[in-house]
C-alpha cells in the first residue's frame, strides 16, 4: 500500500556552496529513490543550519525556540526519516550541528530512523562517524542504520557511478529506505486541545 512519506535533510555545513550539502542532497537522493521504487509518495524537506545558527544560540540561551527555527525542529521531528549531515573539525561533528541536536525535544527522534553522514579534509577523520556521531544519537534512541558515509577532498574528484562513494551511498540510502519503509508513516503529533470547544461555541455564539 502506497503512502506519503517525509525525509528531513539537517546539513550543518557553513559555506555556500558546501560539499556537505551536496553530500546530505545524494544521500537523500538515494533513499527517496529506493522508497518510490517501493511504491511510497515522497517528500524532502532540507534544513539548513547555517541559515538558523543566531536562533540556535537565542533558542540555547531560552530554551524557547521560535519562528524558523520552530518550524524547522517541527520538520525534523515530525519526519519519517532523517538525513544528518555535519562538517568534521577537530576530529568531531561542529558545533552548530551539536547545538541544533540540543535543543531538540530529547525524546522527540526515539524510533526514527537516521542516515548520518560527515565531511571532512581527509578520510583519517573518518571514523569520526562511529566513535561520536553514532553514540550521540544512540543517546537520543533514534534508530542509526548500519552504513554511515564519509566523504574528503579527494572522493569528489572523477568519481563514477561505480566508484566507492557512490556505491556506499546507494547502500546507506537503501538501508535508510528500508527502515522509513518498515514503520508506520509518522505525521504532526496530536494537539492535546483539538478537542476543545470554541469559546464562542460554549456562550452560544452570542
Amino acid at each position: 500500500m502506497s503512502t506519503r512519506r517525509t525525509l528531513a535533510v539537517v546539513t550543518a555545513g557553513l559555506s555556500q556552496p558546501s560539499s556537505t550539502r551536496l553530500l546530505a542532497d545524494r544521500l537523500a537522493g538515494a533513499a527517496a529513490d529506493e522508497l518510490r521504487a517501493a511504491g511510497h509518495e515522497v517528500d524532502v524537506e532540507v534544513v539548513e543550519l547555517r541559515e538558523h545558527a543566531h536562533a540556535i544560540v537565542d533558542a540555547m540561551l531560552t530554551r524557547f525556540p521560535a519562528g524558523d527555527l520552530a518550524d524547522a525542529l517541527d520538520t525534523v521531528t515530525n519526519a519519517d526519516g532523517l538525513v544528518l549531515v555535519s562538517p568534521l573539525f577537530t576530529t568531531t561533528y561542529s558545533g552548530l550541528f551539536k547545538s541544533f541536536l540540543d535543543i531538540v525535544d530529547p525524546d522527540a527522534l526515539t524510533g526514527t530512523p537516521v542516515l548520518l553522514g560527515a565531511t571532512g579534509g581527509t578520510a583519517r577523520h573518518s571514523l569520526a562517524l562511529d566513535y561520536s556521531m553514532r553514540p550521540l544519537l544512540t543517546y537520543l534512541r533514534a534508530q542509526v542504520v548500519p552504513t554511515a558515509v564519509f566523504a574528503a577532498t579527494d572522493d569528489w574528484a572523477g568519481q563514477d557511478d561505480d566508484g566507492a562513494l557512490p556505491r556506499r551511498i546507494a547502500r546507506a540510502g537503501r538501508e535508510l529506505a528500508e527502515a522509513v519503509g518498515a514503520r508506520p508513516a509518522a505525521g504532526p503529533q496530536d494537539d492535546p486541545f483539538g478537542d476543545t470547544p470554541d469559546f464562542a461555541e460554549l456562550l452560544g455564539g452570542s
